[in-house]
Formats: C-alpha cells, sequence, structure tokens
C-alpha cells in the first residue's frame, strides 16, 4: 500500500476531496492491477468499475459522498486501463472475471476490505460486475448497473464516434475528444467542461484493449439470471446507448435478474451520469445501497 497520486488538473476543492486516497495493488496470471481506495477499512465495501477508454477517474465526483456516507470505496483502474497491466490474451470483458474475483479476494485477505462488498458497475464495467458475479457469486451482495450495454438493444442510429490516434496535431485531436464526449457520453454542452476534457483525454490514451466488441451483443442479459446479488440499474435519461428505447429496457430488466431491486432515470443527464449529474446520481445511488451489508442479501434470498 502507498499514497495515491492524484491527477495535477483537479480542481482544488476536488483535489482536497480526494486527498488521502491509498493505492493498492493485486496480481493475478502476471498481470498486476491497482486500486485506489477511500474509507475505513471495517465499513462495507462499494467496488465501483468504469467504463470502456477510461480509469478509477470516471468515478472522481461520486467518492468523496459515497466514502462520507459511510462506505469503504475500492476504485480499480481495470486489466488494460489506467494504471493496470493489460494481461495476455485479454482482449474484451469477458476475460475480466478472474482479475477482479482474484483482486477482491486479495483486497480481503491483506486486511484492505471486509467481507460486505457491493459493486456498481458503468458501461464497459457494468458488463464486467456482472459477468464477475455470474462467476462467482459469493463475492458482493449488490450490483448496481449505471449505463450498462449488452442487453441486446440497438439504437437506430449508431453512435457516431471518430477515431484520433492518426491525428498528428493536438488541437486536431482535442476536436475529435470533444465529439466524442457529446455523441457519447455527454448530453447538455456545458458539460463538457475542462475537467472533462482533461479526464477523458489522459484515460483514452491509455486504452491498451481498443478492439472490444461485446458490448453490442446481448451478454448481460444472458448472465444476469446467474447472479445471485441484488441487482439494480441507474441510467442517464438521454443516454445515447439507449436513444429512444430506455423505457423499454426499464420494462425488460427486473425480469432479467434473479432478485430484482430497483430502476432509476437521473433527468437531463446522457451515459457518463454519475459525472454530469453527480448530485443526484450519488442520492440515487446511496437510496439503492443501504449500508446493510450481508443482512440486505439475507432477507431476499
Amino acid at each position: 500500500m502507498s499514497a495515491a497520486v492524484m491527477p495535477d488538473f483537479l480542481p482544488p476543492e476536488l483535489a482536497l476531496t480526494l486527498a488521502g486516497a491509498e493505492r493498492l495493488e493485486t496480481s493475478c496470471q502476471s498481470a498486476q492491477m491497482v486500486w485506489h481506495a477511500w474509507g475505513d477499512v471495517s465499513a462495507p465495501s462499494l467496488v465501483l468499475l468504469h467504463g470502456g477508454s477510461g480509469s478509477w477517474t470516471h468515478w472522481l465526483r461520486c467518492i468523496g459522498p459515497l466514502r462520507d456516507a459511510g462506505w469503504r470505496v475500492l476504485v480499480p483502474d481495470l486489466p488494460g486501463f489506467g494504471d493496470s497491466d493489460l494481461p495476455q490474451g485479454c482482449t474484451d470483458v469477458d476475460d475480466l472475471p478472474p482479475h477482479l474475483h482474484a483482486g477482491l479476494q486479495q483486497l480481503k485477505d491483506a486486511g484492505h476490505c471486509g467481507t460486505a462488498v457491493n459493486v456498481v458497475g458503468f458501461s464497459f464495467g457494468g458488463m464486467a460486475g456482472a459477468l464477475w458475479l455470474a462467476e462467482h457469486p459469493q463475492d458482493a451482495e449488490q450490483l448496481v448497473l449505471v449505463g450498462a450495454p449488452g442487453m441486446g438493444l440497438k439504437v437506430a442510429d449508431r453512435v457516431p464516434l471518430k477515431g484520433w490516434r492518426h491525428l498528428p496535431e493536438p488541437d486536431a485531436q482535442e476536436a475529435v475528444h470533444r465529439h466524442n464526449l457529446m455523441a457519447l457520453m455527454l448530453h447538455a454542452p456545458e458539460s463538457l467542461n475542462d475537467l472533462a476534457l482533461h479526464l477523458h483525454t489522459a484515460n483514452v490514451h491509455r486504452d491498451r484493449m481498443p478492439r472490444r466488441r461485446l458490448s453490442s451483443t446481448d451478454i448481460v442479459t444472458r448472465v444476469l439470471p446467474q447472479v445471485s446479488a441484488r441487482v439494480s440499474a441507474i441510467f442517464g435519461e438521454h443516454d445515447a446507448l439507449y436513444r429512444g428505447r430506455l423505457s423499454e429496457l426499464a420494462q425488460a430488466m427486473p425480469s432479467m435478474a434473479g432478485i430484482w431491486g430497483r430502476w432509476a432515470v437521473v433527468p437531463g443527464a446522457g451515459h457518463w451520469v454519475q459525472y454530469e449529474a453527480a448530485a443526484a446520481f450519488n442520492a440515487t445511488l446511496l437510496a439503492m445501497l443501504p449500508l446493510g451489508g450481508a443482512s440486505t442479501r439475507a432477507a431476499k434470498l
């Protein structure tokens, strides 16, 4: 364990909120996975899984409020992203469950978290969380899917993302990053502030798993019946992945999970809902995750 280094472009207030973070390392199949941790190790643990081409910073507007509400907050860089290694042969989300399972067990064994664990997965991280808990049902009491793809629902128009790696000029790359943020991640133009652009730019430069394909399948729908944890979902009202089909997804999801919790839509937000509408998202998530630990699951079984 060591002190985590925060990005140097954080606003002072946010940097102060995130101060004191621990950097934890776990390993699986000779690949190192880096976790950031906040809060009392004796508190119930909340594992936050970031989205594709992201890192732990996808959650930086949520960590302080969740910690202050009484959670031990654990946020890994998923394998192939951020500071974590890309394991040999790891090409998509279905390769991640062994690393998440091994990492959590190592954190428990080292005394970095307790036995009561809840998982929240954003986008690609939602798929990772569902696959992880389908293979290792004992690892968590609750799963909250945030803007998760893999439901087998397609919108009429594909999200118009653009490539940037071939562009030699930083200004041209920035223009593409701005386009992609508004095309997929955010809804309101004013949400694309300097912080969002800095975070996105830093994250996409460290994405070593670029050819992911399972998000366009029904992989989450297929594995959710194997998840014994309570399952809930939060989506932004204007999530680009489900434009025109969000109500259809709301009707379908309760029948997908063995133990269904709650469905919630955050008004005015796009796909990156926990950044664009952080206060509303945090309140919604905390209402879904009472600090009940193992008793929550026991009451549902």
